[in-house]
């Protein structure tokens, strides 16, 4: 098959190597040069993935089997408008769609759904903002509509933070959807990611992926992570009748917050997800080997876990020719391992890197994930 990639991160790379593998085609999309995944597909193409005639374009040109959105900023309506005509998108444009913005994935799932969220208002401007925050209270967290990496996201303690909270909402939200989202704080033992795979031979789960985000933003995850049997059974359920819900084939990234034996969601994203990045060591198929099996077609048998660990390396400078030095002391001890993501640029706190490790349990696979990450620097080449 030939796959057309939108979006070409170091999640794309991943997806593009593994389609690979397995003897199929990947055009990678993204708008920047020398993106991750280009810089392993068969070919590339630079446009914004906002840019509906650059991506109709793309698809007329290349003629893909399957369209494959990495990222959640994409001109969806041209992506419903593709599936129409007989393009498959994965998994499919309605999930893309409703999963771009949080208030579309917010909605289905409290709404129609009806699972347990946290208590959430929608604002349109910052005197919405004001009644929405008077309805929900303080502390609240205000994110836009549409971002990721915890970009635009702020905790919100007092009426003083809001108009700096709005601003910077609205600068750093994708897509410029103009609103943002309200949430009330969740009092929660834990959060983890449960990625849930749709394919031709039913639904699988890979066990819980605890992790630790800082703003919003991944730096810490690991696997398994410990539940009660009735806390998982929930969280199976909910990832299950989201991803439903949703449709399509593919791999579903079901974040939830979970307090004793209670399950509370959170997001989903359907593709790959950054804290997954730790099954590259910790089982036998990564996400990404899944996600590709799954979109493809193809059989996915038993998912085998081992205690695994991850940690993103972030980047302090801002260069255009960073590097990443310290690899060969990082990797001194066994069950360890280094991506590189090779992104051509860098900012502070971009991530550049990860760490991974094995461990007789995950408290070891973090300590030695932490070690390697610590040995590993971002600087000018």
């Amino acid at each position: 098959m030939k796959l057309l990639l939108l979006g070409s991160g170091e999640l794309g790379k991943e997806v593009a190597i593994e389609a690979m593998r397995l003897g199929h085609t990947v055009v990678a999309c993204d708008r920047y040069a020398n993106a991750p995944a280009m810089q392993v597909a068969h070919s590339a193409r630079v446009f914004s993935m906002l840019d509906g005639t650059e991506i109709r374009r793309a698809v007329e040109e290349e003629k893909p089997d399957l369209i494959v959105p990495e990222i959640e900023a994409i001109a969806t309506a041209t992506l419903v408008e593709l599936e129409q005509e007989g393009h498959p998108v994965i998994p499919t444009a309605r999930a893309a769609q409703l999963t771009m913005d949080r208030e579309g994935i917010r909605r289905l799932a409290a709404e129609e759904l009806k699972l347990s969220t946290s208590p959430y208002r929608f604002a349109g401007s910052f005197e919405e903002l004001e009644v929405s925050v008077s309805e929900i209270g303080f502390p609240c967290v205000i994110k836009p509509t549409m971002s990721s990496s915890g970009k635009g996201q702020s905790v919100v303690r007092s009426a003083e933070d809001l108009p700096h909270a709005w601003e910077y909402a609205m600068e750093a939200g994708r897509g410029k959807t103009g609103k943002v989202i309200v949430e009330g704080f969740i009092d929660f033992d834990y959060e983890i990611t449960l990625l849930t795979v749709r394919h031709a031979g039913g639904t699988s789960f890979c066990a819980p992926i605890g992790h630790v985000q800082i703003d919003g933003d991944y730096r810490e995850s690991w696997q398994p992570h410990t539940m009660s049997d009735p806390a998982l059974m929930r969280a199976k359920e909910i990832g299950k009748k989201i991803t439903d819900a949703l449709g399509g084939r593919g791999l579903f990234g079901v974040e939830l917050f979970v307090k004793g034996d209670e399950v509370i969601f959170s997001e989903v994203s359907p593709r790959p997800h950054d804290t997954g990045m730790v099954t590259m060591v910790s089982q036998n198929m990564s996400e990404f080997e899944l996600h590709v099996r799954a979109i493809t077609g193809l059989p996915i048998p038993e998912i085998v876990v081992r205690p695994g660990a991850s940690v993103a390396v972030l980047s302090s400078i801002v260069s255009d020719h960073p590097v990443v030095t310290g690899v060969a002391e990082a990797l001194t001890a066994p069950g360890t391992s280094v991506r590189v993501f090779g992104k051509p640029s860098a900012h502070v706190r971009r991530r550049m890197a990860v760490a991974l490790a094995l461990g007789n349990d995950t408290d070891e696979a973090r300590k030695k994930a932490h070690t390697v990450a610590e040995k590993l620097e971002v600087t000018e080449c």
